[in-house]
């Protein structure tokens, strides 16, 4: 198979992501077998199941890359956006998990947090839709 560059790597990411995913399964189990109501702190199930939806989600983003008509590079740096604020996502979900200092972020939110989300927002959104483009180009327009 004759993969491009940008496919690759975000296809390196997707399996990163999951095997994260499985990592953070090992620490949520833990957490529940050692609770006195066998629940894991609710970011760490948080992080846990982010990191299952994220690494499927890099997956479908890996797709588009491989479909896009745009350059490497334009698919590669969308495809890029993208996997940082997943993973950073799931940064965030682990951090508040192992400090145990609040069950939801938006209850008493630090500073930067609506700039944080405004960056996601467009980010995520955005890198997807120059692939989703690119894909159109190459398969419709062409």
């Amino acid at each position: 198979m004759n993969l491009g560059v940008d496919t690759e790597l975000t296809l390196l990411a997707a399996g990163s992501i999951f095997l994260l995913a499985l990592g953070l399964g090992v620490w949520k189990y833990r957490q529940m077998a050692t609770s006195e109501t066998h629940l894991a702190h609710p970011y760490v199930d948080i992080a846990h199941r982010s990191a299952l939806m994220y690494s499927f989600a890099t997956l479908l983003v890996a797709v588009f890359v491989e479909l896009s008509a745009w350059p490497t590079w334009v698919n590669l740096a969308a495809a890029a956006v993208l996997v940082v604020f997943f993973v950073g996502a799931i940064a965030s979900y682990i951090l508040h998990g192992a400090l145990r200092d609040t069950t939801n972020q938006f209850a008493h939110p630090t500073r930067g947090l609506g700039l944080a989300m405004a960056a996601l927002i467009v980010g995520e959104i955005g890198g997807f839709a120059v692939l989703l483009t690119g894909f159109v180009k190459g398969s419709f327009l062409t």
